[in-house]
């Protein structure tokens, strides 16, 4: 395949530190902006797997054994490196994904506030350690896994990784990670400013591929856990052969967030909130609004939000969704739901952007007297499109929340502390927000849903994090051989 066209270099393997290529099978990476060919990705085989896996376990016993204080010491030198790169990063970000380049700055900083609760590790393992007997003291370490691997979506090239990279690597594994063959280019540079701030070669990789590389992570017997991000479908798959072959695994699969509006909601705030939620990241995230419940004569709330999304610009301050078939499949959502009888209120079919007609666009969408067994009420759309459904009262509002599989994020619109205590109570969901349109979590606090949104148990992130990535070890020491002896000692 001819490279003499493409916008950056090509993405390569990184194993040992080194890039490496000679992959016979290589795809095109297309940006979603204006449908032009950035790079090309290999797709790699077992082969390159198992030379990554290699390199990671010769870099454990080193690793692994390095003070966790001076481990931290080189992403205290990679965060600095971000910050100082941040443009340069969200530049990327923005090429291949698609977002706006606000978003992408964002989603760079957010990778920034990630690495920069990993340097807390050592506060946080420090161990535990007690007398439970006269001279007899029983102690925990966290330990490292071994070799761990993070398989990554598309629509946060930058600051998922970030979710399982810095925490990881902190608490002493060492790492294999499978980019999305759609956004694999900053996880090159990922790896370039990682060895720039001083990680020991080894101890991070990078493998590209499809599914046949995903496939072979799950089954290798040198990888000892697993995380993952993406579709619910192919999270379940993952999940399922990960655990089949022993190892643990985390799966963060899709969502179908519910937004419930009351009747006493401020109208301005929630206007600007749920057209926000429905829209940021061209609705690709999984803590997106993709549903609205209105509970009651909420209608000049929901004339509010038209007038908001209307203000919402492909191109301008609205990104493109990833790909053809991904504008496509949005684009069918609401023109099936339209048959069906609802009522499109703010139309994003056909969106062009002059300058990159090429582009992969689906303008803002509001969608009114969505019924709840429509396929846009029940399934992710995963672009800026939002359902409105209509409810009675807010039982029946909850009962639309808790019947979604899904259970990623909710949120409800009200002034009333009785209202909003109650959804805190009762809507099935792992994240939950008050008058907050996407209620993701700051460090400390963790990242996860419930449900069909997640697989696995504890979280990726925040201090749920430790028990996932590390194993504990209980140590019982006795010196004294004068000590009195009881069935403690």
């Amino acid at each position: 395949m001819s490279t003499t066209a493409l916008q950056f270099p090509e993405v390569k393997n990184y194993i040992g530190g080194k890039f490496t290529n000679g992959v016979k099978r290589s795809m095109e990476v297309i940006s979603p902006i204006d449908g032009s060919i950035l790079s090309v990705v290999p797709m790699s085989t077992q082969t390159e797997l198992d030379a990554a896996v290699a390199a990671a376990q010769a870099a454990f016993e080193a690793w692994s054994h390095t003070p966790i204080k001076e481990r931290v010491q080189v992403f205290y030198r990679y965060k600095t490196l971000m910050e100082k790169n941040l443009k340069e990063l969200a530049t990327l970000v923005q090429k291949e994904n698609g977002k706006t380049y606000d978003e992408a700055v964002a989603e760079v900083e957010k990778s920034i506030e990630l690495t920069e609760f990993a340097c807390s590790m050592p506060q946080l393992v420090s161990g535990q350690i007690m007398e439970v007997s006269r001279g007899v003291e029983c102690r925990i370490d966290h330990k490292p896994l071994g070799v761990v691997a993070c398989i990554g979506p598309f629509n946060f090239p930058h600051m998922v990784p970030h979710w399982t990279i810095p925490n990881a690597l902190v608490l002493g594994n060492c790492m294999i990670m499978k980019p999305s063959e759609q956004v694999p280019i900053s996880s090159n540079r990922i790896a370039e400013m990682l060895k720039e701030a001083g990680l020991p070669d080894g101890v991070f990789n990078v493998v590209n591929g499809d599914k046949e590389i995903v496939e072979a992570i799950c089954d290798h017997p040198g990888i000892q856990a697993v995380s993952f991000v993406g579709s619910t479908k192919i999270a379940k798959v993952v999940y399922r052969r990960a655990t089949s072959n022993l190892k643990r695994c985390l799966a963060l699969g899709g969502a179908k967030n519910h937004l419930i509006v009351m009747p006493d909601a401020h109208p301005e705030m929630t206007a600007t909130n749920v057209t926000a939620s429905m829209s940021g990241c061209a609705g690709q995230r999984c803590m997106a609004a993709s549903a609205m419940v209105a509970v009651g004569n909420i209608d000049p709330i929901i004339q509010k939000i038209c007038d908001e999304a209307r203000k919402v610009i492909p191109g301008k301050n609205l990104g493109a969704v990833i790909s053809k078939a991904a504008r496509e499949r949005i684009e069918k959502y609401i023109t099936e739901a339209e048959k069906a009888g609802a009522k499109v209120l703010v139309d994003g079919r056909g969106a062009k952007v002059a300058g990159h007609e090429n582009g992969f666009y689906v303008g803002p969408t509001v969608i009114d007297f969505v019924t709840p067994d429509m396929a846009i009420a029940k399934e992710e759309v995963f672009g800026p499109v939002i359902a409105i459904i209509r409810a009675n009262n807010l039982d029946d509002a909850l009962k639309i929340e808790n019947s979604s599989e899904y259970g990623n994020a909710a949120s409800v619109f009200t002034q009333s502390g009785g209202i909003a205590r109650q959804v805190m109570e009762k809507a099935s969901a792992g994240m939950i927000g008050v008058n907050i349109g996407v209620p993701v979590p700051r460090e400390p606090f963790s990242f996860g849903g419930w449900n069909d949104s997640k697989f696995g148990v504890g979280d990726l992130t925040g201090e749920s994090s430790i028990e996932f990535w590390t194993q504990l070890k209980k140590t019982s020491i006795k010196w004294n051989p004068e000590g009195k002896t009881n069935w403690m000692s």
